[in-house]
C-alpha cells in the first residue's frame, strides 16, 4: 500500500469527515510531520493501540561491497525503529480483543 492508497482509505472513512482528497492528504501529511518532529525532538512517539516509534543507534561495523567483495567500514548511525503495539499485533494475528 502506498501514500495515495492510504489517503483514499482516509477519504472513504465517513467518521473522518473529509470532503476532499486534498484535505485528507493535508491531514495525512500533518500526522507524518508530527511523528517526524516527535521522534526527532523527544526520541520516542507512542501511539497507544498502534505502536512506538523510537530512535535506535547502530554501532560501527565492517561489511563488504557486494560488487567487489572489498571489506569496508560502516560508520555508526541513528535510525528510527518501530515496535508494534499489542492491540495491533493481536489484530494481525487474528486474536479478538480481550481474549488470550
Amino acid at each position: 500500500m502506498n501514500k495515495a492508497q492510504l489517503i483514499d482509505i482516509i477519504l472513504k472513512n465517513k467518521a473522518a469527515g473529509f470532503e476532499s482528497k486534498a484535505a485528507a492528504e493535508r491531514a495525512f501529511d500533518a500526522v507524518v510531520d508530527a511523528l517526524k518532529e516527535g521522534v526527532t525532538k523527544d526520541k520516542k512517539v507512542q501511539v497507544i493501540g498502534f505502536g512506538t516509534f523510537s530512535v535506535r543507534e547502530r554501532g560501527a561495523r565492517s561489511g563488504r561491497n557486494p560488487q567487489t567483495g572489498e571489506a569496508i567500514k560502516i560508520a555508526a548511525y541513528k535510525t528510527v525503529g518501530f515496535k508494534v503495539g499489542k492491540e495491533f499485533r493481536d489484530g494481525i494475528n487474528g486474536k479478538k480483543k480481550g481474549k488470550k
